[in-house]
């Protein structure tokens, strides 16, 4: 069993470090400091737990106003630790998305701890932007990345400055705000 405060604290330091504090997610800041972002710790360790979790929180979100909770961020610490298995997490919660018919209400964003994009070396920077201290699905409301995005002049550059971002990180940076990560290129 882990400790759930422990992992909070973890997470809420990454979120305020590596997303809002080296502008990886320029919409992140408002939203956390409205306390509008619902932290949950899942306690699955099986697809069918996850699942449901999943649910749950798709419900709430469909039941709660967004100006009382905007996003949920669901951290999953005792599963999915190896890529591939996220991965494939990760297709199940899209389709799951389809079939209760939720598309263009909620979108997922996902963070691994060893997260890879297509074509990238394991240790290549870029990975970082996508990086967090646990698995991670992020539920967000189409209309509220709608309303942010109509004010944000060229969010089509977001990630390409994210990768800047992150390639430019000293390695004591990388250490203050990465420490959970072993080795990345710089």
């Amino acid at each position: 069993m882990t400790d759930i405060s422990v992992i909070e604290s973890q997470v809420w330091q990454w979120l305020d470090k590596a997303v809002i504090g080296l502008n990886l997610c320029p919409f992140a800041k408002k939203p956390r400091a409205n306390n509008q972002i619902k932290l949950v710790i899942s306690q699955a360790d099986n697809n069918n737990d996850l699942t449901n979790e999943l649910l749950t929180e798709l419900d709430f979100l469909t039941n709660t106003p967004a100006e009382q909770t905007d996003t949920t961020v669901i951290v999953i610490p005792q599963f999915l630790t190896d890529f591939s298995d996220y991965l494939h997490m990760l297709d199940v919660a899209d389709m799951l998305i389809d079939q209760m018919g939720y598309r263009g209400t909620f979108q997922l964003a996902s963070f691994h701890p060893n997260y890879q994009f297509d074509g990238t070396e394991a240790d290549d920077a870029e990975n970082l932007t996508n990086t967090a201290p646990y698995p991670i699905l992020h539920l967000i409301r189409e209309d509220s990345m709608e309303k942010v995005l109509s004010k944000y002049p060229d969010p089509e550059s977001i990630p390409v400055n994210n990768i800047k971002t992150v390639e430019s990180l000293t390695e004591k940076e990388m250490g203050e705000i990465y420490g959970f990560k072993s080795s990345c290129k710089l």
